[in-house]
């Protein structure tokens, strides 16, 4: 394979010497008989021939001779190029597969380093590391280097990925704590690494995005003593820089720094919305936890099917999708001039194109925003290459449940059919009373299925409590709320 590559571009090197000494080509001209050759157009190939053999007879060559070389190289590049780059690249593809392969946790490392830059691209490439089960660890002070560094069986993100942390600031950090050890505190961080490539900034993105998680602060604590903390670290810097004896230099602790201003605010960590928020803005996606997490069992519950299996329905289907709003693109249709949206929805494990058309884009368009939890109601089309869904209706995920509950199937076992089972179901039932109907599936070893109905008092009021409860009694994966069609 490197002898073929290597092959091509002494050919390559040859055509252009060639070109030089027989037609008299210059260096310019040389390099673009390979440009012409390497893209195979026949006009710009005609044209090429007919002044490669006139510059040849100038110097004296047969015509005869000048067109039989040029056909010679004509006919190489007609294959060569292809050869050589199909070389190249199977040689690339096969050792990329084998390192993913034998040294997965080292290999999604480097490759979501080589990518730092790209939120979306590093966003899919932990969403790759999920699937293959490897951890992908926040930002940390005492723990990340400038680039994503293997842990363990974990991958501990970079500090120069964090937006608004650059490279100069991650050497910045990492060099303080190689001198000094680990940060005990926020406070300890400010004190010891250097105001000039850590600023105000700097420290609210780390903060944001969880890097001083580790020392024991809640995130809104550290937002809440920033200011504090960063005038009392500058006064320490002046000092020492002025050859004064600090007040660190004396006792360099945490508490007798704390002290110097009081103690921490004893306030709540942020809402999760806004925890996650701020790591989606400081890291370009979520690292936490996804927000979808806390409602996996509804969208389990009511989805159709999961998005990495729509391909396996038929075109025309019509489906219930809940999912997360990652991007929007608005658009205007070229007849009406109307307004409509390109929505990618994604779930827990994928993601798919919604297509929100003029008329349903009217009525959904306060929905149609990145990073609202939401259900789609529509129609499953497979006529591209990928799945997409014609959206009729958007609405919001908490009211699901209200709007599209039509029924709660519950499975049980024959095996597990037994007294207890029953009235432990009945308990979960009445604790929950409401008006949606429950049908029993009683299911046999042989996969015989007889459905029963429940009395109408016995109906129940959907909500996640239910689910969790009732598959207490009969099992993970056995409780489905059935959708309205």
């Amino acid at each position: 394979i490197l002898k073929e590559t290597y092959g091509i571009m002494v050919y390559q090197e040859q055509v252009m010497q060639i070109a030089g000494t027989l037609a008299g080509f210059s260096m310019a001209e040389a390099d673009n008989v390979r440009k012409v050759m390497s893209k195979k157009k026949p006009e710009a190939m005609a044209q090429l021939k007919t002044k490669f053999v006139e510059g040849a007879v100038k110097n004296s060559v047969a015509r005869e001779t000048a067109e039989k070389i040029f056909d010679q190289i004509a006919y190489f590049a007609g294959y060569g190029f292809n050869k050589s780059h199909s070389a190249a690249y199977a040689m690339i593809t096969y050792r990329t597969a084998y390192l993913k392969a034998n040294y997965p946790v080292e290999f999604m490392a480097a490759l979501l380093t080589s990518e730092k830059d790209n939120s979306d691209k590093i966003a899919d490439y932990i969403n790759e590391c999920s699937r293959m089960g490897l951890e992908v660890l926040p930002p940390d002070v005492n723990e990340s280097f400038r680039d994503f560094t293997v842990v363990g069986s974990g991958i501990r993100f970079g500090l120069s990925a964090v937006k608004n942390v650059g490279s100069g600031s991650a050497d910045s950090i990492i060099a303080s704590r190689r001198e000094g050890g680990k940060f005990t505190s926020l406070y300890d961080f400010a004190e010891r690494v250097d105001p000039k490539g850590v600023n105000k900034k700097v420290l609210e993105s780390l903060i944001k995005c969880g890097a001083f998680d580790s020392t024991g602060i809640r995130r809104s604590q550290a937002i809440a003593v920033l200011d504090k903390v960063l005038d009392m670290a500058g006064k320490a810097h002046r000092d020492r820089k002025s050859g004064q004896i600090s007040f660190f230099d004396d006792d360099a602790n945490t508490e007798a720094f704390k002290g110097a201003f009081g103690d921490i605010p004893n306030i709540p960590e942020w809402p999760e919305h806004e925890l996650l928020s701020n790591e989606k803005e400081m890291l370009g996606f979520y690292i936490t936890m996804h927000p979808l997490t806390r409602h996996e069992k509804l969208l389990n519950a009511y989805s159709t099917c999961g998005i990495s299996e729509l391909a396996s329905l038929s075109d025309g289907t019509d489906v219930l999708m809940g999912g997360l709003i990652k991007k929007v693109r608005i658009t205007i249709t070229k007849r009406s001039a109307e307004k409509m949206a390109i929505v990618t929805l994604e779930d827990l494990k994928s993601f798919i194109d919604v297509i929100v058309f003029p008329k349903a884009y009217k009525n959904v368009s306060e929905m149609v925003k990145e990073d609202k939890l939401v259900f789609v109601k529509g129609k499953l089309s497979l006529k591209e290459e990928d799945p997409r869904i014609f959206a009729d209706d958007i609405f919001p995920i908490d009211k699901v449940k209200e709007l599209f509950t039509r029924s709660v199937l519950i499975k049980v076992p024959t095996a597990n059919a037994h007294k207890d089972t029953m009235v432990r179901m009945k308990i979960v039932m009445q604790r929950h009373k409401g008006s949606t109907p429950v049908f029993i599936d009683l299911l046999s070893p042989e996969g015989r299925r007889i459905r029963l109905s429940t009395d109408r008092d016995l109906g129940v009021h959907p909500t996640d409590e239910l689910l969790s409860e009732m598959e207490d009694v009969v099992g993970a994966g056995n409780v489905k709320f059935l959708a309205k069609g």
